[in-house]
């Protein structure tokens, strides 16, 4: 009677070397990434000192930007930053849940891919493209139709006829932030498709089960399943919209000042840097003036990325 040999398979051993290869490379491009973000932050704040120093917190709420007199004040690009980026989000946020419910609940299959990959490429297109493109096609758009009809319609009407007042160049505040809504689009779009389709089929089919329209199914399932990754994607987007720099300097007028009215020209913090960046020389109070712009543009997006994190633990939470 032959017996049969058990062959035992060889234990790797606890230690090796490329495991160990492997855990030092990526802990070290974990730690190359907190080294270079704290080397911009540590950079342009050391850069903008003098300007802190030399205005102080009135820095932060002066509205003068004089290079002759050499006062600066951060107040405009400040506003103009946030409310580009504001307006941007409240127009693309619709139609990108729109377009992902669209494209995930709607479309026929045969149609999905193409539209997909449509809304993908618009991610691709240059900043500067879009500033072009909204110079010479959205901008006189907005100066011969737009705007005429929104002055002659709403610029009467109290308290918000201030908002749509003012000659109508077609360049401003909302025209800015209309070409940014267009820029962001893809990414929130994308995103909101793609962690739609996550969602497991039961549970939808459960919902339609029990008698739920397809808005019902939206509304109930899908988007309390992927509210995390969908407010994720939005902040992507608002990121995006805060440091757009060339698109916005086309269109948004290039103004030091602070407008009530939607289109009013102005300025935002990318686009002034980008602008006067060149113009400033080395060791200038200008310059110290436009790193501090850079700092404050980093502190808005980390306070922003912040109340995110924030919202999105609450909702877990609840």
């Amino acid at each position: 009677m032959s017996q049969t040999a058990v062959v035992h398979p060889q234990r790797r051993p606890s230690f090796s070397p490329g495991d160990a290869i492997f855990a030092g490379a990526v802990r070290i491009a974990g730690i190359l990434v907190l080294v270079i973000l704290s080397a911009i932050i540590i950079s342009l704040f050391v850069g903008g000192l003098p300007a802190f120093r030399a205005f102080g917190a009135g820095f932060l709420t002066d509205t003068d930007w004089d290079p002759v007199k050499q006062i600066f004040g951060a107040a405009v690009p400040i506003y103009g930053t946030l409310i580009t980026a504001v307006l941007a989000i409240v127009l693309a946020v619709p139609l990108a849940f729109g377009t992902a419910f669209y494209l995930t609940e709607l479309a026929p299959n045969w149609f999905r891919r193409p539209i997909g990959t449509a809304v993908e490429l618009l991610a691709a297109v240059p900043s500067i493209i879009y500033g072009m493109w909204g110079f010479f096609v959205i901008v006189p758009i907005m100066g011969n139709y737009v705007q005429p009809f929104f002055i002659d319609t709403l610029g009467d009407i109290p308290v918000i006829g201030a908002l749509f007042q003012g000659p109508p160049f077609g360049t401003g505040i909302l025209t800015s932030a209309l070409i940014l809504a267009i820029m962001i689009l893809p990414f929130i779009a994308a995103t909101m498709r793609d962690v739609f389709l996550t969602v497991p089929p039961v549970f939808k089919e459960a919902a339609y089960g029990v008698g739920c329209t397809t808005w019902e199914v939206m509304r109930s399932i899908v988007l309390p399943y992927t509210r995390v990754s969908v407010v994720g994607g939005i902040m992507l987007g608002l990121g995006r919209a805060l440091g757009e720099t060339m698109a916005v300097t086309f269109v948004i007028g290039n103004t030091n000042r602070i407008s009530t009215s939607l289109f009013g020209p102005g300025n935002t913090i990318a686009s002034i840097v980008a602008l006067e960046f060149p113009e400033s020389p080395a060791g200038s109070l200008k310059l110290s003036s436009l790193l501090a712009l850079g700092f404050l543009l980093f502190v808005i997006s980390f306070i922003v990325l912040a109340i995110s994190r924030l919202l999105l633990r609450t909702k877990v939470k609840s």
